[in-house]
């Protein structure tokens, strides 16, 4: 596997961090930047997108961790290990939430982290394989108020409403995620949003539609549907509120 690939280091105490620098330095992974404060985070992602986040969750300040990770879902998919000196079930809850790919216990050996690192990259290049075996289709999908037809090679395959846990935009593309596949439409989430029917269909975010009847837990800045942290507009959540009292 190719180690040039990129890692932030988001980490309060420098020592620590210089030192994790020169660790990925040395095993050929290359070092956007190493940041101490929260607040300083999302400028430097919008500048240098890194291909692995390594986020210490006890961050000084305003914002932990955990809470940045939400933050930085909200605009971008970056794979986040986490670094942490506590282990309490709460914290790992919290962190559980944003679906990161490792945990890293401080403090750790050397080959804890490259382990950590080599199997986050081993699941992103899994996620990039199964993304080219999907069903791709440039023809409109029949969007109807209980089902949703997609053209899949030669036929029209049905998918239930009931079986779609959300859908995610793409670039160009939409995903569809549901219980058992994925199906990858060359249509804007807008343009499904507009076609739309269902009242079990929801758009929470620029990003997402979620199925309300899969929602398992509403926080203040996201919704978790089968073990997915998906991020929840501030603008969008008081309407996701009235629509699950009408489900």
């Amino acid at each position: 596997m190719n180690k040039n690939n990129t890692i932030l280091i988001v980490e309060d105490e420098m020592i620590i961090a210089a030192n994790i620098s020169l660790q990925l330095t040395h095993l050929g992974y290359e070092v956007t930047g190493i940041i101490p404060r929260a607040e300083d985070v999302l400028t430097h992602i919008c500048q240098h997108v890194p291909d692995i986040i390594l986020m210490d969750i006890n961050l000084k300040g305003d914002l932990d961790g955990i809470e940045l990770v939400h933050l930085i879902q909200k605009e971008y998919k970056i794979p986040i290990i986490y670094l942490t000196a506590n282990s309490d079930e709460a914290n790992f809850n919290r962190a559980k939430a944003t679906n990161p790919y490792a945990f890293v216990s401080k403090p750790f050996k050397k080959l804890d982290l490259q382990r950590a690192i080599e199997l986050t990259l081993v699941r992103i290049q899994e996620e990039q394989n199964s993304e080219k075996t999907l069903d791709i289709t440039s023809e409109e999908p029949f969007i109807l108020s209980d089902c949703i037809f997609i053209r899949s090679h030669d036929k029209m395959v049905k998918v239930c409403i009931n079986n779609i846990l959300y859908i995610e935009a793409e670039r160009n593309y939409c995903k569809i995620h549901c219980k058992d596949k994925e199906h990858l439409l060359v249509m804007t989430l807008k343009d499904i949003e507009e076609k739309l029917t269902s009242n079990t269909l929801l758009r929470i975010h620029r990003s997402f539609i979620v199925n309300l009847s899969h929602i398992d837990e509403i926080a203040t800045s996201h919704v978790v549907i089968a073990k997915k942290a998906i991020p929840l507009s501030a603008e969008l959540k008081k309407k996701l509120l009235q629509h699950i009292q009408k489900v």
